[in-house]
């Protein structure tokens, strides 16, 4: 696992490398990735619903197999540790990535706020700041957070307790 991280930053810094490529997007995907393992870690230790929902969004929007969305979650996850900040990762992803793509990684870590069914003050707090940092509006950044929730099944009632009630 270390050693993937170590190879991919040789790969990055390697003259050599650096002329055979025409645009390498695992610089961007990173950054997201730890952007995502940031919001679902908030509460403590992801769910097994959470780190679901982030294998599913990464092999989806990324095109990426089950094993390499594996390989990119555990080098996302060295690197979010490290971090300081939020603005190591948002400006990678400033420089990668057109609005449409960015507003698509709100939409991504809204869905993984709303995976566990619950949005906590600071889930909320970190799309924000991350939405800003980021240059999406305030006004795209709730759009995004609405059009998520409708999406979120409806909790199923216990109509158990349900004093008096006739059919």
């Amino acid at each position: 696992m270390l050693e993937g991280l170590r190879q991919f930053i040789a790969d990055v810094v390697s003259p050599a490398a650096q002329g055979d490529r025409k645009f390498d997007d695992t610089g961007y995907r990173l950054a997201a990735t730890a952007l995502l393992i940031h919001v679902i870690s908030l509460d403590g230790e992801p769910s097994a619903v959470e780190k679901r929902k982030l294998h599913s969004l990464l092999e989806s929007h990324f095109g990426l197999d089950p094993g390499t969305a594996d390989q990119l979650i555990a080098s996302a996850t060295l690197v979010e540790g490290e971090a300081v900040d939020l603005y190591h990762f948002t400006s990678v992803i400033m420089r990668s990535m057109d609005e449409k793509g960015r507003l698509r990684i709100i939409e991504m870590m809204w869905e993984l706020v709303y995976a566990d069914g619950q949005v906590s003050e600071f889930e909320d707090n970190v799309v924000w700041r991350a939405a800003d940092l980021l240059g999406v509006s305030a006004r795209d950044r709730i759009e995004l957070k609405h059009t998520v929730a409708a999406r979120q099944p409806a909790p199923v009632k216990d109509n158990s307790d349900s004093a008096g009630a006739t059919t």
